[in-house]
């Protein structure tokens, strides 16, 4: 293909649902266009996008990937958003890359909350949608009222007319198969060809203008210890050679003279050093170090910058700041306020929907939801940082005068006899039930509205008393105005009375009193929180103390206690867990929550 030939470069942004499929059909794109050889490791891959560990743990797209494949003489670039609201930043900074998008639906579950989402970003910033209705070989699928949904939520979303008249393709992602009509047995010969040709011909070519001097924005970055840091995103006009003389035009308006080391450009998960970059093609340069997300690489003589990317605000922030607990610097490699700070800020460099605030020795941290907060935390913890982070709060704005506060629609599809589980626990919370309709598979699905923040530990509670059963989604909605406090939902604590390691004969006691969350022989500290009291009120227990011996007995018979195991809290869910007087150390090796102030007489004073 000649680079100087945009009219055969296609754009495309991969859109849906979480887990509609959208990482699985890439790969199939990917392995359908000959981009790998047949003995590749990656042929025999899944999931070839979700790079990073989270995201193949998880099983979610936590970052925006641009890759491209070669179909004919066609050059097509393809983004693969996340599916997450908690990760939208990722796809509106991405959206503005692409011409048109892929906009994947299940076959069973039809439109979703997260779809809506992303449709809306995509049909305001003008892409071409293409529909794939995917996973047709379910037995639950259920195509024409599918289709009748997403006829519903497009005239809803639909921005100009034209975005009402869209194709449909049908597909079954896994096995890399896809048609122009539902077909009669999925097991059918197939391949996607369909949908490569759906791309070529429905997806516009870029607009260019190529005789323009050179103008790009910063959409993404990536970083490696060879060539440092790739400035990533798509030739507004112009064209960029290597050794060009360009400028940075940075958001608060001042201008840095550079010059473009190398010009690279995606080909499957590698990349690939080109002689130049053409308007319309993605391209990753080299040599801009200072670049950031949003900012405008231009020409030397005429450095216009493009408009900044708007990204919505922060629902929750959380206190994140160095460990206070005695047992600091045990188990961290990076542990000071300094080295915290110095990697938030490196974060704030790529994840654009994230806000970062000093408060003391520590930071309040903003974005997008607990998922976006806690895979912040995750990866931190992964490269040895110890710190301490509270409870989540949201983030509140003053409109007119008034204080408000972010509200959310959750989507809860759950099986008829849960019903009435999920209706106590929710108007515990002061939700609002919008509709109720029951499917006739005897599955029952409820929208409520409720303020974020009793949102906050909703999920693991739901997931047990439904026996996992549950189906939840939401979606950040608008705001409302600041609602009275929610009362304690959880019950009192078990605190540790004095530090030291614990004892099978002590933790007797707990299992009396309520669920225990430490094993024996682990080091506890005084006013670290070891079990969930059976009451409302927290208790101290001496978690430490041995059997004493008598002469009657001189020796003790702890060695055949029978205990429960504990129960050991993911990170979710300790940051679910805890309340507005209590902290979640967290390091490489543990997680342990404590009471903020762990002097119990100052602790009653307090109350």
């Amino acid at each position: 293909m000649s680079k100087q030939d945009p009219s055969k470069i296609r754009n495309i942004a991969i859109i849906a649902h979480v887990d509609h499929g959208k990482t699985t059909l890439v790969d199939g794109l990917l392995k359908q266009s000959q981009t790998f050889r047949d003995n590749q490791a990656e042929m025999s891959q899944e999931l070839i996008m979700d790079s990073g560990d989270q995201e193949r743990e998880r099983g979610i797209t936590i970052t925006a990937k641009v890759t491209a494949v070669q179909h004919g003489d066609y050059r097509i670039n393809i983004i693969d958003t996340p599916g997450h609201a908690d990760f939208s930043g990722e796809v509106e900074r991405t959206l503005n890359m692409a011409d048109g998008c892929l906009l994947i639906v299940d076959a069973q579950e039809g439109p979703m909350p997260q779809t809506k989402f992303v449709l809306t970003k995509a049909l305001a910033a003008g892409l071409k949608p293409i529909i794939v209705i995917n996973k047709i070989d379910k037995p639950g699928m259920r195509i024409q009222e599918v289709e009748d949904e997403l006829a519903d939520l497009f005239l809803e979303l639909a921005v100009h007319e034209d975005q009402l008249h869209y194709p449909i393709y049908y597909a079954v992602g896994r096995a890399g198969k896809s048609w122009e009509t539902p077909p009669e047995n999925s097991e059918s010969n197939g391949n996607l060809d369909v949908i490569f040709d759906a791309i070529i011909g429905h997806v516009p070519s870029p607009k260019v203008e190529l005789d323009k001097p050179f103008q790009m924005l910063v959409t993404a970055l990536a970083w490696d210890t060879f060539k440092g840091k790739y400035a990533i995103g798509r030739i507004k006009r112009g064209h960029v050679k290597s050794g060009d003389l360009v400028t940075l035009c940075k958001k608060n308006g001042s201008f840095i003279k550079g010059k473009v080391e190398l010009v690279f450009m995606s080909h499957g998960v590698s990349k690939f050093e080109v002689s130049e970059g053409v308007a319309g093609d993605i391209v990753q340069l080299t040599g801009i170090s200072d670049a950031q997300i949003g900012e405008t690489i231009a020409d030397n003589d005429n450095p216009e910058a493009l408009p900044v990317i708007e990204i919505e605000a922060p629902t929750l922030k959380i206190y994140l700041g160095p460990n206070t607990s005695p047992f600091k610097g045990k188990e961290g490699e990076f542990t000071t306020s300094r080295q915290i700070g110095e990697r938030l800020n490196k974060e704030l460099e790529t994840n654009v929907g994230l806000r970062v605030e000093e408060d003391g020795i520590g930071f309040v941290v903003s974005g997008r939801g607990e998922l976006h907060l806690s895979v912040l935390i995750e990866t931190m913890r992964r490269e040895g940082y110890e710190f301490e982070v509270g409870r989540p709060q949201v983030v509140t704005r003053e409109h007119n005068g008034v204080t408000e506060e972010p509200l959310e629609e959750l989507i809860i599809e759950i099986p008829a006899e849960h019903v009435g589980t999920i209706q106590m626990e929710l108007g515990a919370r002061r939700a609002t039930l919008k509709e109720q309709f029951a499917s006739p598979k005897g599955v029952t699905k409820l929208v409520y509205e409720l303020p974020t923040r009793a949102m906050l530990g909703i999920r693991n509670i739901l997931m047990t008393n439904t026996k996992g059963t549950v189906i939840m989604n939401s979606l950040n909605v608008g705001y409302q105005p600041l609602g009275a406090s929610l009362q304690q939902l959880r019950n009192g604590t078990l605190i540790a009375y004095e530090t030291g390691v614990t004892t099978p004969y002590s933790l007797q006691n707990v299992e009396a009193r309520g669920i225990c969350f430490v094993g024996p022989a682990e080091n506890v500290y005084a006013g670290q929180i070891i079990g969930l009291n059976s009451r409302q009120d927290d208790m101290e227990i001496n978690v430490c103390k041995a059997k004493h011996l008598t002469n009657m007995r001189s020796s003790s018979s702890d060695g055949v206690v029978q205990l429960t195991p504990p129960t050991i809290f993911s990170l979710e869910q300790c940051i679910d867990f805890i309340e507005k007087d209590e902290l979640l150390e967290v390091t490489p090796k543990s997680l342990r929550i404590r009471k903020r102030e762990l002097d119990p007489n100052k602790r009653k004073r307090q109350k």
